[in-house]
């Protein structure tokens, strides 16, 4: 019998491998299934190229199956070689502490708690400090061959450029945490990006050879493309992160909202828990009136919403707008700081309070001849209000918090002049 969920994961493009495709569909038919997908606490928040294999979870949570959710706590010691040219820098435990707790805290984000099978939450720390060296050599060691080990993707990649003995072993340990889910919470499957699979088999093959188990399954998801061939994920500001605090709910929003129409429809189907009816009206849309941009509004709308709530969405909405009108007084001052993040920052003297010495002294505009036309050419906006006036005085009521003020020169080029 076909499994409806898998046959809409197909669909939505999330199946990459499956270790055993029949033996998977049969499982998911028969019983509530536990799966775990885990992450190292790389950072004290995920970033969105994390999202997907969550997301994945969730799906299978909604369709009745238990997530187990592990943060990395003893790997995250280690260090995955996986996707890496080089060794990772160590991070201390203290570092490693708070980056467990706060991505545990955003784990609250991604899936319900507040159901029967709401996810289980474990750090691999609490089972990986507990196994000594000779216990890690004689009981599991024994069980992975030199050779086995060559032959995954992961190490071999970093064979020209060197691996740490360290991190080789860090397969084995990722290994380790799927036959401790199984003993302990009879966690079948383990799913995670396509970078993951060799550590996935590493897992499955250590527990068909320590305890004979034969009925645990690997299932990995594609890691996300643009179509331009950039990496998914960053922002000109850099990393887009979960944590507001390091990308605000505006930045964040935005992110989504300029994905391109080629990507959009992958990114509704990866990123969203619309319907297929849905997401083929909005492809249909992309195609037929693409100038709506209906596909990206949706698409931010409903990821922004899924990670930062109503709230956050509705303040990113209203900061969009105003800053597409040029309505800039309607926002606060935190609002514009998060708006303009990436404008460029120039300075200027507070003793400089004529319009046109203040371009000149910012290089705004490149002469005083070039900020005079500027200004009697109605190219200049302070605060997003038009300025004509060549006798202009800038004051305190142009600046907000008494610290920055906003020229805008032309259609779209705009600064924050900071004040010294």
């Amino acid at each position: 019998m076909v499994n409806a969920l898998l046959e809409e994961l197909s669909w939505r493009g999330l199946v990459y491998q499956q270790t055993d495709e029949a033996g998977i569909e049969e499982l998911l038919n028969k019983e509530e299934v536990k799966i775990y997908c885990g992450a190292d606490p790389t950072a004290d928040s995920l970033h969105i190229g994390h999202l997907l294999p969550y997301l994945t979870l969730r799906r299978f949570q909604e369709a009745g199956h238990r997530p187990i959710v592990l943060v990395g706590g003893g790997t995250g010691m280690i260090g995955d070689p996986s996707g890496k040219s080089e060794e990772r820098v160590l991070q201390t435990e203290a570092q490693i502490d708070k980056n467990v707790r706060g991505i545990q805290k955003q784990m609250e984000q991604l899936f319900d708690f507040n159901v029967e099978n709401g996810p289980i939450l474990v750090n691999n720390y609490d089972w990986l400090s507990q196994i000594s060296l000779i216990e890690f050599l004689r009981d599991y060691g024994k069980h992975v061959g030199v050779n086995y080990m060559l032959g995954k993707d992961s190490i071999q990649t970093r064979l020209e450029t060197g691996i740490s003995y360290t991190e080789f072993t860090y397969t084995i340990l990722q290994a380790i945490d799927f036959g401790h889910l199984n003993r302990v919470h009879d966690c079948k499957i383990q799913i995670g990006g396509s970078d993951q699979w060799g550590n996935i088999t590493s897992g499955i093959e250590l527990m068909r050879r320590m305890y004979g188990v034969t009925d645990a399954y690997g299932f990995t998801i594609p890691l996300v493309t643009k179509a331009d061939g950039k990496k998914f994920g960053k922002s000109e500001s850099g990393t887009v992160w979960l944590d507001a605090e390091k990308t605000s709910p505006y930045e964040f929003y935005q992110f989504w909202i300029n994905t391109s129409d080629d990507d959009v429809i992958k990114f509704l189907k990866y990123f969203t828990f619309l319907s297929k009816a849905d997401i083929e009206a909005l492809e249909t849309s992309v195609k037929e009136e693409p100038h709506l941009r209906k596909a990206q509004t949706t698409l931010a709308e409903h990821v922004t919403r899924f990670i930062h709530g109503e709230d956050a969405l509705a303040e990113a909405q209203r900061i969009s707008q105003a800053l597409f009108k040029g309505d800039l007084k309607s926002l606060s001052a935190d609002e514009i700081k998060a708006g303009f993040k990436d404008v460029p920052q120039v300075t200027l003297s507070k003793e400089t309070t004529n319009l046109v010495e203040a371009l000149v002294e910012t290089k705004i505009s490149s002469s005083k001849r070039q900020a005079r036309e500027d200004v009697t050419n109605g190219a200049i906006y302070i605060n997003g209000e038009r300025q004509q006036d060549l006798d202009y005085t800038l004051s305190n009521e142009d600046r907000y918090d008494d610290t920055f003020t906003i020229i805008r020169r032309g259609k779209k080029k705009y600064f924050m002049v900071n004040y010294k």
